[in-house]
């Protein structure tokens, strides 16, 4: 009896592979959305947090924002869906946590685009903020924040990894591109991949630091990373670079709308 997977694979041009595809756009957007993000910060000029929800909020104060984070909203339920499907299809553990991870973040991601909808302006470095002081209260919830920090940072090197290695290639149809395609799509896959594992594994340092250090400012996720970037002497460069990092990914995601495996 063939998979569930299997079977919308075999059907070919599904309801879910066409919104996950778009899914891949949307999820590009919010990418190059934060780069401007990052390069406002690295400019001293940060209207929003250095995270995706504020660059959900950058992109809600636009006349056409709200229908587009609809769009994105629904394209990373589809993107969440195809991967909680891949949990069951996928043969080796380490695959199935891989895609049961990307599912929950696909979801929290499009949760916070749910909440920019609804008008709510407190953003997840705001929420992570609040619920790191509640956990530094106590030795257990400190013992939580160090796991959380260091499962953020090992998600950072996973990243980094992957696109030193050019491990994302296994995801793609290379056939099905041109040697200048291939080229162009490798580049922004090392360079997107490296660039974002590493504003997550400061994320996640920060985040056992906050806990050693009894500071829930640490605790922001990125957008502390990229503050904590910006208060070196170096900080304007390294932003800008970062800011590079995410919109290579951002290009990189819009063209796995067209090559990825789905």
């Amino acid at each position: 009896m063939p998979s569930t997977t299997s079977q919308a694979r075999a059907a070919g041009d599904t309801w879910l592979e066409r919104l996950t595809r778009a899914g891949f756009i949307g999820y590009g957007v919010v990418h190059l959305l934060f780069a401007y993000v990052i390069v406002r910060i690295a400019f001293g000029r940060p209207a929003q947090d250095g995270d995706q929800s504020g660059a959900m909020q950058r992109l809600a104060e636009k006349s056409f924002g709200a229908a587009l984070i609809v769009a994105i909203v629904v394209g990373l339920v589809a993107m969440a869906l195809w991967q909680i499907l891949e949990i069951f299809a996928e043969h080796r553990t380490v695959d199935r946590v891989a895609s049961g991870g990307r599912a929950a973040f696909y979801l929290y991601l499009g949760w916070n685009g749910v909440k920019v909808l609804r008008g709510k302006s407190a953003s997840s470095a705001d929420t992570q903020q609040n619920t790191a002081e509640g956990l530094l209260a106590s030795t257990a919830g400190r013992v939580t924040v160090v796991g959380a920090g260091v499962v953020v940072a090992a998600i950072g090197v996973g990243l980094a990894i992957a696109g030193i290695t050019r491990r994302f290639e296994k995801h793609l149809r290379m056939s099905g591109m041109n040697a200048a395609t291939r080229r162009l799509i490798t580049r922004l896959g090392v360079v997107g991949y490296t660039a974002k594992g590493a504003a997550y594994s400061v994320a996640g340092v920060l985040f056992i630091a906050a806990a050693l250090q009894y500071d829930p400012d640490k605790a922001r996720g990125l957008d502390a990373a990229l503050r904590a970037l910006s208060s070196h002497t170096y900080g304007s460069w390294l932003l800008l670079l970062v800011a590079i990092g995410f919109a290579a990914y951002g290009l990189f995601a819009m063209a796995e709308s067209r090559y990825r495996k789905v």
